[in-house]
């Protein structure tokens, strides 16, 4: 599985962006698909996971009620929608996929993509 994120970019606070990860295979839905950020000088962390069907969700504190995980199997696409963006959402977003994985460990995801710069200014 080759991941291909994308619709990174600077915005203010407050404001909203949507990023896409694109998937390579036809077995994209048998994966559990995650959202993960690293800012300088930090570990990377996670963010948002989703289930094989999208019928289940998961979220880190830091961004519960303001980030929205979804994907589109027919489209092999998963999806973060960022709304009320802080500061200090700003990072280097990953997608990742694996099959068995503990959602929220980032060392249980077989593939990555290649990370997209999201960038909030106060």
């Amino acid at each position: 599985v080759q991941l291909q994120a994308s619709g990174g970019g600077l915005v203010q606070a407050g404001g909203s962006l949507r990023l896409s990860c694109a998937a390579s295979g036809r077995t994209f839905s048998s994966y559990l698909m995650g959202w993960f950020r690293q800012a300088p000088g930090k570990e990377r962390e996670f963010v948002a996971g989703i289930s094989w069907s999208g019928g289940n969700t998961y979220y880190a504190d830091s961004v519960k009620g303001r980030f929205t995980i979804s994907r589109d199997n027919a489209k092999n696409t998963v999806y973060l929608q960022m709304s009320s963006l802080k500061p200090e959402d700003t990072a280097v977003y990953y997608c990742a996929a694996g099959r068995r994985v503990t959602i929220v460990v980032a060392a249980t995801y077989d593939y990555w993509g290649q990370g997209t710069q999201v960038t909030v200014s106060s």
